[in-house]
């Protein structure tokens, strides 16, 4: 039965409203012509933070309201909603849908845990890193639900033991479930398919501003900050706020092995899906030199993932039996939605660029001498990793990113120096459940409360907006 509240009730009948009221002046908020935008956008927004409808029927509203309001014609509104990423995003929902499907994931995963042996910190950092990894080519919600039966499993081992529940049990407990969490949140910053607020991010630069960033290149920022993210919050978590002491956690070696022993010997379908991702990856990652070597092939990152994606369906596992790693049919698992929304979030940020409200915070901005690009950048950024608690990020990435841009212009900063690590901070959101998908999954395990999540989550968002400034200041203007 859906839970349709009076919040989601008041946001249905207050989105229009609102646009009324400015679409037709009785609330003015620049000029005519830019207000026009700005009533689709609050519109938008008001849909969004109340999720009165679902995500893509909001993502609708500029190909809808656009050319009725005279913004953009058709014909201007529909190219956002085929850009170059949301293909190299839907590629990407592909090769997870067949990772998940042949349960690959799932192995990956296991072989990591048996890795990382039988102590109980091991376990943590074991569960941290196989989730972060998974989270960078599947969603942070199949790397949170995969993992999350296997912990809760282990915790049990705890409660059933001879000595009960005792606290360093319970800490334990909070580290590894607030360590999944916080790892698939992390994990996907390293990849250009982990995240969707970095996928409209690229797809906002490219399309408006002409600037390209390859699968490698933000590799080579988003692979180490991962890397020391999840670092960091482990050792927060079991040094600092939830230490346990418990040394080795005896038969969890065996719950381990037990799932792996499960998945049986490797099928031909996870080899063939293992051999079409590792191709796809080392192509991503050899992508300019591939170029250089076939020039001919004028390779992009994009093309290789719908490659990636058509061999799916037409590489035979068994020929006579026309069995392939992925049917058609599979693709109703995919989210559809997420890639009408950044058709919608990219035309919406079309129109805000082409009425001259970019152009005008840009100006505003560059008359305020007193304004160091040291305190606004840092401003964007704790802006940004706060709201998105708050608010969904890839509706704040959306919301935000195109006046980032125009900040960035006012200022006169390269734009990626702001935009990049203010992208990357929409994916930190570590305090509250309602944050992320896999905070909500976690905390509805029942292992944990708000107070306990907001306790870690607080200094893990102090830390990644110093982290992120650093980002912007030092390692930005190196790799872009």
């Amino acid at each position: 039965m859906k839970n349709y509240n009076i919040y989601k009730q008041a946001g249905l009948i207050l989105g229009p409203i609102l646009f009324g009221l400015i679409y037709f002046g009785f609330l003015s908020i620049v000029n005519p012509e830019i207000d026009k935008v700005v009533a689709v956008a609050v519109w938008m927004v008001v849909w969004w933070i109340t999720e009165a409808t679902h995500i893509a029927v909001t993502g609708l509203l500029p190909l809808t309201l656009f050319p009725i309001l005279g913004i953009m014609t058709l014909k201007e509104v529909t190219p956002n909603y085929s850009s170059p990423m949301i293909y190299l995003f839907f590629a990407g929902f592909i090769i997870a849908l067949a990772l998940e499907k042949v349960n690959l994931h799932k192995r990956i995963a296991l072989s990591i845990l048996k890795l990382t042996g039988t102590n109980a910190n091991g376990i943590i950092l074991g569960f941290m890193i196989a989730t972060g990894l998974m989270s960078m080519w599947i969603s942070n919600t199949a790397s949170t639900v995969v993992m999350l039966p296997i912990a809760i499993s282990v915790i049990k081992l705890l409660i059933d033991d001879e000595d009960g529940f005792t606290k360093g049990d319970k800490n334990f407990a909070l580290a590894i479930m607030l360590g999944i969490a916080f790892s698939a949140n992390i994990g996907g910053t390293a990849t250009l398919v982990g995240t969707p607020p970095t996928v409209f991010t690229l797809g906002y630069l490219e399309s408006q501003h002409g600037i390209t960033i390859g699968f490698f290149q933000w590799m080579k920022l988003g692979v180490p900050f991962a890397i020391l993210m999840i670092a960091i919050t482990y050792f927060i978590l079991v040094k600092i706020v939830y230490p346990n002491h418990l040394g080795e956690i005896k038969s969890s070696g065996n719950i381990i092995q037990n799932e792996y022993d499960k998945l049986g010997e490797m099928s031909r379908g996870e080899i063939v899906v293992m051999i079409i991702f590792f191709l796809t990856a080392l192509s991503w990652i050899l992508r300019s030199k591939i170029n250089v070597w076939f020039p001919d092939l004028k390779l992009s990152d994009t093309t290789i993932g719908m490659v990636a994606a058509m061999a799916m369906f037409i590489f035979p596992l068994n020929f006579k039996k026309g069995d392939f790693p992925l049917d058609w049919e599979d693709t109703s698992k995919l989210p559809w939605g997420i890639l009408i929304l950044f058709g919608g979030g990219l035309a919406l940020a079309s129109g805000l660029e082409n009425s001259g409200l970019i152009k005008m915070i840009g100006d505003y901005i560059s008359t305020q001498e007193n304004w160091s690009v040291f305190f606004i950048t840092s401003i964007l950024i704790t802006l940004m990793l706060f709201l998105t608690e708050l608010i969904g990020n890839i509706a704040l990435v959306t919301i935000l990113i195109p006046l980032v841009a125009g900040v960035a212009i006012g200022l006169n900063v390269p734009m990626l120096n702001i935009i990049v690590p203010a992208t990357m901070a929409a994916s930190c959101a570590f305090m509250l459940p309602m944050a992320t998908p896999p905070n909500a999954i976690v905390f509805a395990s029942g292992h944990i409360k708000v107070v306990e999540m907001v306790r870690v989550g607080i200094i893990l968002n102090i830390i990644s907006v110093l982290i992120l400034m650093a980002v912007a200041y030092f390692i930005v203007p190196v790799l872009f």
